[in-house]
């Protein structure tokens, strides 16, 4: 067998684990080191160090345990509750309140964890039942939920895009910058539709009671200022600071980290337990990171190293591809790996074997993040293996089928595929304010 066979083989060996429920940091380190002891002999041995040394070397990858621990303080400061019912007096003479509220929701408590399981969850004990009682159609309101939890994976301060940036060699100012008015974008689309649905058939979305809605104008405000203002305006210091050159992403998820613990001993929510819990899962989940990091640099190189690369490129460019029809294989791809991987898993592992072929259709990479940023939405909508959905069905009432979930999430990944197309079309939408901002 040739070498560049045996990447193939490689390749395609590390898909069959994975399938299998094998580890996948350390199934990609296994694999490489085993292959590369195979071609390079003792060598392999150096890579690994070298490799394990650049992960931790690299200032980039310092902003993910800060904006990790951000979002476990967030999570765990017992804001959400009164976020939400602040927004819902604020927007109780709209067409479906709740789902608007929900989205609202959903859109900032997402930016400010960027943890989609603990927004579901969150939103699925708090804004799911409230739905239903007020006689919400469940498929409705299950895909707002799920939907909205999302929004995380692309809105700024978002930890994929620092993946992302860190894997291809972006700047990840940039990609917030270019990322912001995308995020905005779909969750405005998912609030116009719930709208839209809610005032063509108001059965689907009752109005709240009229005693409800007429609210002082005074205890909206009120509200407002000690729910929303509070956590938009940490939002808006670290995301304002990264954007307009004050602080690098590092810096400033220092300053998301300690005013969310700012915030959480103001709120009087903060307890060494909840501290404790924290750093924990910052630990565990950025110890995740890494080792995927290292394994799959390890991996790649390798992969390389046999050749697998080139003949996955020369693949590709023998089937004389136009770069539309390139992004729309390569969107296909990332959207099937998203039924059995994480989010991780494929900007770590598989967008690398993309990247190379990007100058010769002349795709920026900037643009290329965005779109899998919002791609990567639909991995965790899409059924049959949709982590939203399962999320969501293990807070909800019993009588609410995962089925009903996942028929309540198809529209708003439609609403994905719409807005990959609005930003395949006007680019501008995402590439304006970067090039404005760092021209």
């Amino acid at each position: 067998m040739t070498d560049p066979q045996l990447g193939v083989f490689m390749l395609a060996l590390f898909v069959v684990a994975i399938m299998l429920g094998f580890p996948i940091a350390f199934t990609l380190m296994a694999l490489g080191v085993g292959f590369g002891y195979m071609a390079m002999g003792d060598t392999v041995f150096q890579l690994v160090v070298q490799r394990t040394y650049s992960v931790m070397a690299n200032d980039v990858l310092i902003s993910v345990p800060l904006f990790v621990f951000m979002g476990y303080i967030i999570e765990r400061a017992n804001i959400l509750d009164r976020l939400f019912k602040s927004l819902l007096l604020a927007a109780s003479g709209l067409p479906g309140a709740l789902a608007v509220a929900t989205l609202v929701t959903c859109a900032l408590f997402a930016t400010a964890t960027g943890i989609v399981g603990a927004v579901v969850t969150l939103m699925g004990l708090l804004a799911f039942p409230a739905m239903l009682r007020y006689g919400y159609d469940e498929r409705l309101a299950a895909g707002v939920i799920c939907a909205g939890g999302c929004l995380g994976i692309l809105i700024p301060p978002s930890v994929m895009l620092i993946l992302y940036g860190a894997t291809a060699g972006v700047s990840v100012v940039k990609l917030y910058a270019g990322a912001f008015f995308p995020g905005l974008m779909l969750a405005g689309l998912y609030i116009a539709y719930v709208m839209i649905r809610a005032w063509l058939n108001p059965s689907l979305a009752p109005p709240l009671p009229k005693a409800e809605r007429n609210v002082p104008l005074g205890t909206v405000l009120g509200g407002l200022a000690t729910s929303f203002v509070p956590l938009a305006f940490l939002i808006a210091s670290v995301l304002g600071a990264i954007l307009f050159g004050l602080a690098t992403p590092s810096e400033a998820a220092a300053i998301g980290a300690l005013g969310s613990v700012f915030l959480a001993a103001v709120y009087r929510s903060l307890d060494f337990r909840k501290l404790k819990e924290s750093v924990f899962l910052t630990a565990r989940t950025s110890a995740m990171v890494c080792w995927l990091f290292v394994g799959s640099f390890i991996f790649s190189s390798i992969f390389a190293y046999l050749g697998g690369q080139a003949v996955i490129e020369k693949f590709v460019l023998d089937l004389d591809l136009t770069p539309l029809t390139f992004l729309l294989l390569t969107q296909l791809i990332i959207f099937v790996l998203g039924w059995p991987l994480e989010w991780t898993e494929i900007i770590i592992i598989f967008v690398p074997i993309f990247l190379p072929l990007l100058k010769h259709f002349d795709i920026d990479p900037l643009f290329f993040g965005l779109l899998i940023a919002l791609n990567i939405q639909t991995s965790f909508l899409s059924p049959p293996v949709a982590m939203a959905p399962f999320y969501l069905k293990g807070v909800a009432p019993a009588h609410v089928s995962i089925n009903q979930i996942f028929r309540g999430v198809m529209p708003f990944m439609g609403l994905v595929l719409v807005a990959m197309a609005l930003f395949y079309t006007f680019p501008g939408i995402g590439m304006w304010l970067p090039e404005y901002l760092y021209r």
